[in-house]
């Protein structure tokens, strides 16, 4: 009995994969957004989309899930996202993981930009540990500071429209609450 195996070779997505990681662009799948950090890659094709996925889902436990986009985003691209609970190691876990994609992808870590917020950095640890949110209540904190932060520019542009104030109906969760009143805020 002949048996059919296939994997992935040295350099097989060569030219196949763009130099770009974006982080916490996308919703989790697979919990809450503060719990879990969404990294996206982007490639040329459906099927190195796939073979991506079963890489990373294969070669890694850290990795919650993988999956690629329902449809291409514009001719020729497709994104994967990766899942990690959001911890301080994610960082470090995703240097290695583009290290080993470099064998697939001729591409070294140096040359990937990292996008978070819509901000382009170089793919390195300490950029990543600053810009990164790696706590999960920290990113809730930081989230509803943002919340917060639109909707005072909200009630600023509507006193200026002459119409009337709107109070946040954003529930505050308790644990942010107490933080906050320890720290004074």
């Amino acid at each position: 009995m002949t048996m059919l195996t296939e994997s992935l070779n040295y350099l097989d997505m060569e030219g196949q994969v763009f130099p770009i990681v974006s982080v916490d662009e996308y919703a989790a799948k697979m919990g809450s957004d503060k719990d879990i950090v969404t990294v996206s890659f982007m490639t040329r094709s459906k099927l190195v989309a796939e073979d991506l996925v079963t890489w990373f889902e294969r070669g890694y436990e850290y990795i919650l899930d993988a999956s690629i986009s329902e449809g291409e985003l514009e001719p020729n691209k497709w994104l994967v996202f990766v899942e990690m609970e959001r911890r301080s190691w994610v960082a470090r876990r995703l240097i290695g993981l583009i290290r080993d994609l470099e064998t697939l992808t001729g591409i070294p870590v140096n040359d990937y930009t990292l996008n978070i917020d819509a901000e382009e950095y170089p793919l390195e640890i300490d950029i990543m540990k600053q810009k990164m949110i790696l706590n999960p209540a920290k990113y809730e904190v930081e989230k509803e500071e943002e919340v917060e932060k639109v909707e005072a520019e909200l009630n600023e542009m509507r006193n200026q429209a002459g119409l009337d104030h709107k109070e946040s109906d954003t529930p505050k969760d308790e644990y942010i609450k107490n933080i906050q009143a320890i720290a004074g805020l």
